[in-house]
């Protein structure tokens, strides 16, 4: 049997249980779908049986083929049949990005919409017959309350990320943008969370809908070593510095809270020989892409973000994830980590606290349902022994080119062959040079008896003294979250960004551009 025949017998054993059409079956063979994941196993078929469905769900547990794969199944014919709605425009041209992939083969067109560029070309692309649209709010309710897009009537509309939408403000445009569609509709509407204002949104538009929930087991991968390190305030740089020397690290992202501080990081990255980047709200939208563009190829290799980009950014050979700070909450943790381990590769998440965090690190193991384990910073002679290692096997497996005989004849006259092994071994770790102090990170006596001391005083007050006074804490969110910028950005749907929110989390305000998909 052909390796194309039993690819397709996989697929007729997995995803074929959904009876797609032949040519989506052939876009799920070509992106590398096998096994569908929890979400999808329960959200396809309902959504293929028209009805609607309130799912909650993380990102990372493929969520976008659960609502994408049943909509382009769908589609027949031109104009415009679904419409995806998500909170920021990164997540938007990530939708739009897979949603394309799934629909090539099919003929199914998407266009992308968001602020900051012409009314007209996106007038204009929906009008040539685009069978998706994926929007954010901003932008989509200016064009319909203008009446720009004449005859829109998508017969299946999804909210991603919904309460993503509620953080930044949105939940208004929403209940507006729902006067302009037909009532006879299917309505998916997908969250990580549930508040309350949410609930609400979905007994509102939805009629009858289905709920699935995927359990906080199913929401960490397994795929992803969970590691932290506890540390003293003062060591971050240089421990962030040692753990990626240390790592066989293809592409890394590094979290942090504030666009301050991914900015001062991103420097102190790139000052360490790193070819490090930034990506924050502040950022001008040619600049976000531009370092998104180099980030998915080979221009960056670590990217240094606030949680803007742990909805926006989606590359599968991300290799490790660093939380150079703690998270404020479990949502945020998982949707962090959740840029590693992808497409069935291995991941590594590093998290940095300090012993006044440790019973916050605590809580979100608990939240999450995952295990982290406790890791010791290696010293700087354990990482040079490592490279060593490393170096030895790789010059062991080399393969001799024709030209390195010309090289040994040229320095033969100078030195004898052992000698000259060792000179060329010595050119080569020249570059083997490993940054900071020989030792980083608190040793094991230490940490026991600091853990011991902070358990001692937070026993006695229900296990809550000796770490919310050391909580780092800037702004006013509710939950502690953390907020910079921020300031009026309700009052315009496109521009503007905000950092953090009230469950301190971060997403752009809609503003930007738009991309079509033909």
């Amino acid at each position: 049997m052909s390796n194309e025949n039993s690819e397709n017998q996989i697929i007729k054993s997995t995803f074929g249980q959904f009876n797609f059409k032949e040519s989506l079956n052939k876009s799920i063979a070509a992106v590398g779908f096998k096994i569908p994941s929890p979400i999808q196993e329960q959200a396809i078929p309902i959504v293929m049986n028209g009805k609607d469905v309130v799912a909650q769900a993380h990102t990372g547990t493929g969520k976008t083929a659960a609502f994408g794969l049943p909509a382009i199944n769908q589609i027949e014919g031109d104009g415009v049949q679904v419409l995806v709605i998500t909170p920021t425009r990164e997540l938007a041209n990530q939708v739009s990005d897979e949603l394309y992939l799934y629909g090539r083969n099919s003929n199914v067109r998407t266009v992308t919409i968001y602020g900051g560029r012409s009314y007209t070309r996106q007038v204009d692309l929906v009008r040539r017959g685009a069978q998706i649209v994926v929007a954010t709010p901003g932008r989509l309710l200016d064009m319909l309350s203008k009446n720009m897009i004449k005859d829109f009537s998508p017969n299946m509309v999804i909210l991603d990320e919904a309460d993503e939408m509620l953080d930044m403000g949105f939940l208004d445009d929403i209940n507006e943008i729902f006067t302009y569609l037909p009532t006879e509709r299917q309505t998916l509407l997908f969250s990580a969370t549930m508040p309350a204002p949410i609930k609400k949104l979905a007994q509102r538009i939805l009629k009858e809908p289905e709920y699935i929930a995927i359990t906080k087991e199913e929401t960490t991968n397994k795929n992803i070593a969970q590691n932290y390190y506890v540390i003293d305030e003062n060591e971050r740089d240089d421990a962030m510095i040692r753990l990626l020397d240390a790592g066989d690290t293809n592409k890394a992202v590094v979290f942090c809270r504030m666009k301050r501080e991914v900015d001062r990081v991103s420097n102190v990255l790139s000052a360490a020989g790193y070819n490090a980047k930034g990506l924050h709200g502040d950022m001008e939208q040619n600049q976000r892409e531009a370092v998104i563009k180099a980030f998915k190829a080979t221009g960056v290799d670590v990217l240094v973000a606030t949680d803007v980009a742990a909805r926006g950014i989606h590359v599968n050979d991300v290799s490790h994830v660093i939380n150079y700070h703690i998270p404020f909450d479990p949502e945020s943790y998982v949707h962090r980590i959740g840029r590693t381990g992808r497409a069935g590769s291995k991941g590594t998440a590093i998290t940095l606290v300090t012993p006044h965090e440790f019973k916050e690190l605590q809580r979100i193991k608990q939240k999450v349902g995952t295990t982290m384990e406790q890791c010791y910073i290696p010293t700087k002679g354990q990482v040079v022994q490592g490279r060593l290692g490393a170096l030895a096997d790789e010059i062991t497996k080399q393969k001799i080119y024709d030209e390195a005989h010309q090289i040994v004849e040229a320095i033969g006259d100078s030195c004898d062959t052992e000698t000259a092994l060792h000179k060329v071994i010595s050119v080569l770790l020249r570059k083997e040079t490993v940054n900071g102090p020989e030792s980083i990170g608190i040793d094991e006596e230490k940490l026991a008896k600091i853990l011991a001391r902070i358990e001692s005083r937070g026993g006695n007050r229900g296990g809550r003294g000796g770490y919310r006074g050391n909580r780092n804490r800037s702004g006013g969110g509710g939950r502690g979250g953390n907020r910079s910028g921020g300031g009026g950005y309700r009052g315009s749907r496109d521009g503007g960004s905000r950092d953090g929110g009230s469950r301190g989390r971060s997403g752009n305000r809609d503003g930007g551009g738009s991309r079509e998909r033909y």
